[in-house]
């Protein structure tokens, strides 16, 4: 069908062609210059009815099996190509969402690790812990005393110590404070001695117990075993608690009593050995 439209356009178009212009009166030179010439008229005939915009070669090819509307085809791939760089744009900006969250938490965690505490943080946390650090112990210190017949009970965190001059303690590690250190411990909770008694209610006021750091230790090692039955779960672990030891040096607010002197107990032996011959 193609070639005698072809041979149809050609018949009817050819006198025109063989005819000479009006322009020109001299005849064609050549053989060639005539098939040149009617190869331009067929291209202005038929070259303008095939417009390269309405020609797709995938409408004509075998192996597609898409509709043969070349209009919804372009917009179909319009719509997938929109809707992947869609879902490319959108798991980018995820990745840098994640990204940034990932960062402050790394930020945040960092802080909270580098956290450098002031001096009055310091302070008030030994403070509520129940003891006051008033400086290094030096040679010349002598705060070291003989044992007097004095004894307070005292509060360190959460427990509760009887002591006496020259005595010993092993508490939880201390926070702020290092060997030889001088500290106060002001949560006093009683004085006594053989002569009085002091109760607080809780803390009894103008009192301190005086000691010094000597070591930061670890307590003997406690094995830790946990399980869980028909769970196949058995875990055994070891724990070391951080101590702290400290020596007490000090006990004030309450009257301590004086020492006896050698010449009044002469006087109360002499006394007796008087009554005892008396009486016999």
């Amino acid at each position: 069908m193609a070639c005698r439209r072809c041979l149809k356009a050609l018949t009817r178009h050819a006198p025109q062609v063989l005819q000479p212009s009006s322009q020109s009166l001299q005849p064609l030179k050549s053989h060639i210059q005539f098939h040149s010439l009617i190869l331009q008229r067929l291209t202005r005939i038929w070259v303008p009815r095939f417009n390269p915009q309405f020609f797709h070669s995938h409408d004509f090819s075998s192996q597609s099996k898409r509709p043969s509307n070349s209009k919804f085809t372009d917009d179909e791939d319009n719509a997938s190509g929109s809707g992947a760089e869609d879902d490319e744009e959108t798991s980018e900006k995820e990745g840098e969402i994640d990204g940034n969250e990932e960062r402050d938490i790394g930020n945040a965690s960092g802080s909270v690790i580098e956290r450098a505490y002031s001096v009055e943080e310091k302070i008030k946390e030994a403070a509520d812990i129940g003891y006051k650090v008033t400086g290094q112990l030096q040679r010349s210190d002598r705060v070291f005393k003989p044992y007097e017949p004095v004894f307070a009970i005292v509060q360190i965190g959460s427990h509760q110590f009887k002591v006496s001059n020259g005595d010993c303690i092993y508490t939880e590690r201390l926070k702020y404070c290092e060997v030889n250190d001088k500290l106060i411990l002001n949560k006093v909770l009683l004085l006594g001695s053989k002569s009085q008694t002091i109760v607080g209610r809780p803390i009894v006021p103008d009192a301190a117990v005086h000691a010094v750091v000597e070591e930061h230790a670890l307590d003997a090692k406690v094995i830790i075993f946990k399980k869980k039955r028909r769970k196949n779960y058995r875990r055994t672990k070891g724990h070391r608690q951080e101590l702290t030891r400290l020596r007490i040096t000090d006990i004030q607010g309450i009257e301590k009593p004086g020492e006896p002197s050698y010449g009044k107990m002469e006087k109360a032996s002499e006394k007796m050995v008087e009554k005892v011959a008396v009486a016999a």
